[in-house]
C-alpha cells in the first residue's frame, strides 16, 4: 500500500474487493463490481476528487469521482445489486448502496485510491478510456447540445439531476452551454 495517516482505499479487481485502510491497518473490506475485460478498471494511484449524494440511475445513492485521466470514473452505488462481484461495468467501481453509504462520509476529497494491476486485465487502460473526441466516459452516454437546449432541459430529458450533470461534466455555471458542446449523461 501507500500508507500515510488517514484513510486510503485499495481496489483489487481480481478478487473484486475494495479494502479500506486507516493508517496501515485494514479497517474494512467490501465486495465490488469492476470493469469488463473490454473496459477494465484502470490500474494506478488516484484520488477522490468529487462526491455526489443521490446521483441516481445506475450510479445508485452515492458517487465518489476519481482523477483518472481520459474518462469519468468513480466509486459508486448501483441500481443493479446483482452486478456486485462481477466484471460488469465500463470501468467504474460499483458497490452495494448500503456499503457506499457507509463508506461515503468517511472519505474526504483527496483520499488516496490504489487500483491494483491484474495481469491480462487492466494493462490496456489508456486504450479503453475515453474523452469527448473518442466517445463517452465510462458508464455514461453522450449528448450534443442543440439550439434551445438548457442544462435543466437535458437533465429532465435524461431523468437525472442538474447537480449530477454539472458534476460529471465539470460545468461550473449551468447557463454557459454552447451549441455542439458534448455533455456526458449518466
Amino acid at each position: 500500500m501507500f500508507y500515510r495517516a488517514g484513510i486510503e482505499l485499495q481496489i483489487d479487481p481480481k478478487s473484486r474487493r475494495l479494502n479500506v485502510y486507516i493508517g496501515e491497518k485494514l479497517s474494512n473490506t467490501y465486495p465490488v463490481g469492476v470493469g469488463k475485460a473490454a473496459t477494465p478498471t484502470p490500474a494506478g494511484d488516484y484520488q477522490v476528487v468529487n462526491k455526489v449524494t443521490n446521483p441516481g440511475g445506475i450510479l445508485g445513492t452515492r458517487w465518489m469521482g476519481l482523477n483518472i485521466p481520459g474518462g469519468n470514473y468513480g466509486i459508486h452505488g448501483t441500481s443493479i445489486p446483482s452486478s456486485i462481484g462481477g466484471f460488469v461495468s465500463l470501468g467504474c467501481i460499483r458497490m452495494y448502496n448500503k456499503n457506499v453509504e457507509e463508506l461515503f462520509p468517511l472519505v474526504p476529497i483527496g483520499t488516496p485510491v490504489r487500483i491494483d494491476v491484474v495481469p491480462g486485465y487492466n494493462q490496456k487502460t489508456q486504450a479503453t478510456t475515453s474523452s469527448p473526441a473518442s466517445g463517452p466516459p465510462l458508464d455514461h452516454a453522450v449528448y450534443t447540445v442543440q439550439p434551445g437546449d438548457t442544462l435543466w432541459k437535458i437533465a429532465q430529458q435524461y431523468h437525472t439531476t442538474l447537480a449530477e450533470l454539472m458534476s460529471i461534466n465539470t460545468i461550473p455555471n449551468p447557463n454557459m452551454l454552447e451549441i455542439g458542446q458534448i455533455i456526458f449523461i449518466p
